[in-house]
């Protein structure tokens, strides 16, 4: 039943976007434009005009009872209920280290990988001598900065 309604459903939604299209744009939707006289200020109801208003009533229809169909089918279980209901899979725990701390893969003939050789950690210069720099002064021979213009 449900497929039936959403098909016709569907088929309205189509036909009305189509004959919406087909109306002349005369910018009446405020009351503009109206060609049915000055007095009145409504413009004469068309053939598309009366079909648009019975798609529209019709697809308010589909709507509704699809709403109605859906809300039987419903379940009163929240989703918020669904997922406290599943429990997760256990994790299995990540491998320990090798005793050395390394990740070297294993050799290919079955002996532990030997650890690259130590080198002595590089210390930066700034560490073994201290900074000798003089703070700067100005330059006599070097020209003034001109005054700021206002």
């Amino acid at each position: 039943m449900e497929n039936v309604i959403l098909t016709i459903h569907l088929i309205l939604a189509l036909l009305l976007i189509g004959v919406v299209l087909l109306q002349r744009s005369e910018g009446g939707g405020l009351g503009m434009g109206a060609s049915g006289g000055a007095i009145s200020g409504r413009a004469a109801a068309t053939a598309l005009g009366k079909i648009t208003w019975v798609l529209a009533a019709m697809f308010i229809v589909t709507s509704i009872s699809m709403t109605i169909l859906a809300s039987r089918s419903a379940s009163t279980a929240s989703v918020i209920d669904q997922i406290g209901a599943e429990q997760p899979a256990a994790k299995t725990p990540a491998p320990a280290l090798p005793a050395g701390g390394d990740l070297l893969p294993p050799s290919t003939d079955g002996t532990p990988a030997a650890p690259p050789a130590a080198t002595a950690p590089a210390t930066p210069p700034a560490a073994t001598a201290p900074a000798t720099t003089a703070p700067a002064t100005p330059d006599a021979t070097a020209p003034a900065a001109p005054p700021a213009s206002n």
